[in-house]
């Protein structure tokens, strides 16, 4: 017998699952075919029309079982689903129960839950591996049409005295606000926000998670940025970055991200303290969390002076330049673009040169891909136009050669900028000029 895949049997519950809910008469062993192999289903509703009078049997049961059947003017939607999930709990999984939440399959010690699913230009978007876990997404986007009365549980249970409770409350409103716009702002308007950040100062390593990442999710929705920065979100996400499991630092960082999208916070997380923090991420974090630090820097950084003295003050230069360094590396191209907004102040560049920058960009002007050696030719131009002792730098790293092969072969943009470079190098480096420069590093 072909075994079809969880994927397949999701995709095509869902085209009749609306029917399924509603019908008067609705047995688990339909539940489970429909579910588990609705191809055999639908080819015994073609061969044999089932009409709703017949289809099934009464339950001899004098006390039946009231998962047996589930009809429509006894159980709200959120019950069927619970009894659709016991159901495939007796196909080899655990048991749920949905509306009374002891969903086992769901467990706040479920490793695989814990995996990141920010949408911050991340190397890990998927939040499940196992099989099981696509039937928790299902049965969680199936309670989302009706999910209000959920949404207010579950936001009651954020404020529980037990620490399992506002695990499993905050865990599932992270599932609810994973992929649903429309979620996100039943959730936020339900008066979730306050509760999520006080989890996020959590002593408990999982509950601080779970909220982080709950925030984050929240944090997508743009209707949702302003509530969640006045609420108070800024200083315990910083906190989060430096107390947090690699999970809740890589979330926060993504978090950050998000609220600086709007321009009016920028200077506000910069005075929290995010941007050592951030360096340290950059530094010493995953992989993943490299990356979701560089992008928060280069947000934070991009329009903001302030925040891009407190990078050159945190060593920012010292880390991007060996991240840019490692060609092999999947950095060298995220590094490059932060440098780039952190080179457009004096101290920025000063402190680049200081820390063997140019050496560098010349090399990955010569060996790079082409995006990366457009940026690298626009950084060197940075560098150069206010300073001829640094434009001494450069040449003295035999940097024409490259250069000149850069502007006949190079993208458009890297091309202008590489001509515009090739002829800053060519003049005459004057004593005025070295002046200058000395200003600058001074």
């Amino acid at each position: 017998m072909v075994k079809y895949s969880i994927r397949t049997r999701v995709i095509t519950s869902l085209k009749h699952f609306v029917t399924l809910v509603k019908s008067p008469y609705l047995s688990l062993s339909y539940i489970r075919t429909f579910l588990f192999c609705p191809s055999a289903l639908l080819s015994q509703r073609k061969n044999k029309p089932l009409h709703k009078k017949t289809r099934f049997h009464k339950n001899p049961n004098p006390n039946p079982n009231p998962l047996d059947r589930v009809r429509t003017n006894r159980y709200s939607l959120p019950e069927k689903i619970g009894a659709i999930a016991l159901t495939m709990g007796t196909e080899g999984t655990t048991n749920y129960t949905y509306f009374g939440r002891s969903i086992s399959q769901l467990s706040i010690n479920d490793e695989s839950s814990s995996s990141a699913f920010s949408d911050c230009n991340s190397d890990r978007s998927g939040e499940f591996s196992a099989a099981s876990s696509q039937t928790r997404r299902f049965l969680l986007a199936c309670a989302a049409d009706n999910s209000d009365d959920l949404i207010r549980q579950l936001v009651s249970d954020l404020g529980s005295d037990s620490v399992h409770e506002q695990k499993q409350a905050a865990m599932e409103i992270r599932l609810l606000a994973k992929n649903k716009p429309e979620n996100r702002i039943r959730i936020a308007k339900a008066g979730a926000i306050k509760p999520l950040i006080s989890l996020i100062s959590s002593q408990d390593l999982q509950v601080q998670e779970y909220g982080v990442t709950a925030i984050l999710n929240l944090s997508l929705c743009d209707e949702n940025k302003d509530a969640i920065a006045s609420a108070g979100a800024i200083r315990p996400l910083v906190r989060a970055l430096t107390s947090g499991n690699s999970t809740a630092k890589e979330n926060a960082a993504c978090a950050l991200l998000r609220l600086s999208q709007v321009d009016s916070h920028k200077a506000a997380i910069g005075r929290a303290g995010a941007i050592p923090q951030l360096v340290k991420l950059l530094e010493t974090g995953s992989s993943r969390g490299k990356k979701d630090a560089s992008t928060a820097l280069y947000s934070l950084c991009s329009t903001v002076k302030e925040n891009k003295v407190r990078a050159v003050k945190a060593g920012i230069m010292r880390v991007l330049v060996e991240l840019m360094a490692d060609l092999e590396g999947e950095m060298v191209d995220k590094s490059a673009y932060v440098a780039s907004v952190v080179v457009t102040m004096a101290e920025g560049r000063a402190a680049f040169v200081a820390e063997g920058g140019i050496p560098v960009l010349v090399e990955i002007v010569e060996v790079g891909t082409q995006r990366q050696k457009e940026i690298a030719v626009v950084i060197l131009l940075q560098v150069c136009e206010e300073s001829a002792a640094y434009r001494k730098l450069v040449f003295d790293e035999s940097a024409i050669p490259p250069l000149v092969a850069l502007s006949q072969s190079g993208t458009n943009r890297a091309k202008q900028k590489a001509e515009k470079l090739i002829e800053l190098l060519r003049q005459p480096r004057s004593s005025n000029g070295s002046a200058r420069a000395s200003e600058v590093t001074g």
